[in-house]
């Protein structure tokens, strides 16, 4: 399983629960069509966080990288509703990080330790 990972600050005019629920509607999308394995967004709390740290982490699980690029062709898909989905989220966002994160050691990285 692999995490692709977004820090993410909304917009002033952008309101949280309306943010949450367009990243619910795109998110369930992509699981449906099993582009992505599961996702989570989380808020930052009580904001204990440093300066680095955005207001909002989406966390996106796909089991390979074969996965996470169909999930990126899709978004170059035309489709209307695609299109909408993304620009519901999108258009809400001011700043945004990404990282692609795996489990360490990964599986093949145990097997050749056990082997030393």
């Amino acid at each position: 399983m692999n995490l692709y990972t977004c820090f993410i600050d909304l917009k002033n005019e952008a309101k949280a629960l309306s943010f949450a629920m367009a990243v619910e509607s795109w998110m369930s999308h992509l699981k449906e069509k099993g582009v992505i394995a599961g996702w989570e967004l989380y808020r930052r709390k009580l904001n204990l966080a440093s300066s680095t740290h955005r207001d909002f982490m989406l966390e996106i699980a796909v089991n390979d990288l074969a996965q996470l690029d169909q999930a990126f062709r899709m978004l170059g898909q035309q489709s209307d509703e695609i299109e909408t989905l993304y620009r519901n989220v999108h258009e809400q966002i001011l700043t945004a990080d990404f990282g692609l994160y795996r489990p360490f050691p990964d599986p093949e990285r145990a097997e050749r330790m056990a082997l030393l």
